[in-house]
């Protein structure tokens, strides 16, 4: 039976229908991959890994924008956030990231001025009401992201706002997942593909990896029926051995996805190789400015002091972010590395795995 209205999705009764038929069906042991952040807040929140059977294990991937960023892209925001008359604006989750040797919380402690928006034009708004300063946005996140922060540029330059610049530091989720795969040491037999990444690119922009690996893959949506319909195709999918690259959140994700804001990614962002946490450097898989553009990129604007960047010691995020590990496998895990006193970004952000498992874990 179709499912038609949100509270359906929210529907104890059609969830455990779909748990049971999982049941049923479910021998092989298998390794998930979410890829999404939200997924991964979802599935703890619900408890979803409670009632899966012992052959089915949920691995967390990369999709939380603020832990895959590089730590000499932190160490860059820190640099940047000490120079005169600049006014860092960034989302809140930046704030608290270890870098190599402080962290943006730390330096607007020392006094520098870095505040916190909820969207890029509460950042317009600051620009406007400080001519005199120099205001930049820290550009994190991926194909969600990216379309909003293009067109921000776009009307800057049309507003003439000559005192805003954008640090873009954007990720591409599809080259990531093939990176994943290229990798020996990672075990992945399915994906749960994202679903705000998926409104944007559509089920079309993993065409490549699907062709060059057939591995199982399911966009979905960020309910709990949701996510176990999509667990359900996937094992599916594996039991029969007929691999697929379905789209199990179609009341939001078309197979073009959405052609307007891609044309204006496109149009601002040139595609770049890029260094994600834990993964290293992975081609084409990175957004900077373009040439056209390059007024507003604070990396032409400002000098930004370089530093040897050092991964904070003994943190597993990287592990974690390519599902060879989960949180409390790492050594300072509930330990030293706390919500309170985060040592890795996986712990800090909103989305990472360590915080979920570190708010959730215990009812499960």
């Amino acid at each position: 039976m179709p499912i038609k209205h949100l509270e359906e999705y929210r529907d104890p009764e059609i969830s455990r229908s779909i748990i049971d038929n999982i049941n049923k069906i479910s021998q092989k042991k298998i390794r998930l991959m979410e890829v999404c952040g939200t997924h991964t807040m979802s599935i703890f929140k619900s408890g979803i890994r409670t009632v899966l059977p012992e052959t089915i294990s949920l691995l967390s991937g990369p999709g939380c924008p603020v832990c895959v960023t590089a730590q000499h892209e932190i160490d860059a925001f820190i640099a940047l956030s000490r120079t005169d008359d600049v006014i860092i604006t960034t989302f809140g989750d930046l704030m608290k990231v270890p870098g190599t040797t402080s962290s943006l919380q730390g330096e607007r402690a020392n006094g520098h001025d870095i505040r916190i928006v909820y969207s890029i034009f509460d950042a317009f708004d600051i620009a406007k009401k400080n001519p005199g300063k120099k205001i930049v946005f820290l550009g994190v996140g991926f194909e969600t992201t990216a379309p909003t922060i293009a067109a921000s540029i776009l009307s800057i330059e049309e507003m003439k706002i000559n005192n805003f610049f954008v640090f873009s530091a954007h990720k591409l989720v599809p080259p990531a997942l093939l990176a994943l795969m290229e990798s020996s040491d990672v075990k992945i037999d399915g994906f749960i593909l994202p679903g705000h990444v998926s409104v944007i690119i559509g089920t079309k922009a993993y065409l490549p990896l699907f062709k060059k690996y057939h591995i199982p893959s399911v966009v979905a949506g960020f309910e709990p029926s949701d996510i176990l319909q999509a667990i359900y195709v996937l094992v599916e999918q594996i039991e029969t051995e007929s691999p697929r690259l379905d789209n199990a959140y179609k009341r939001a994700v078309t197979f073009d996805g959405n052609k307007k804001a891609k044309q204006i990614m496109q149009d601002v962002f040139e595609v770049v190789d890029a260094t994600w946490r834990g993964i290293g450097s992975i081609p084409k898989s990175g957004l900077k400015i373009r040439k056209e553009f390059e007024a507003y990129n604070a990396e032409n604007v400002f000098e930004i002091e370089t530093i040897d960047s050092i991964d904070p010691k003994g943190c597993d995020c990287g592990d974690i972010l390519r599902g060879l590990k989960i949180p409390p496998e790492c050594r300072l895990y509930r330990k030293t590395c706390t919500p309170m006193n985060p040592i890795g970004p996986c712990m800090v952000s909103s989305e990472g795995t360590c915080a979920a498992y570190y708010r959730y874990h215990s009812i499960e």
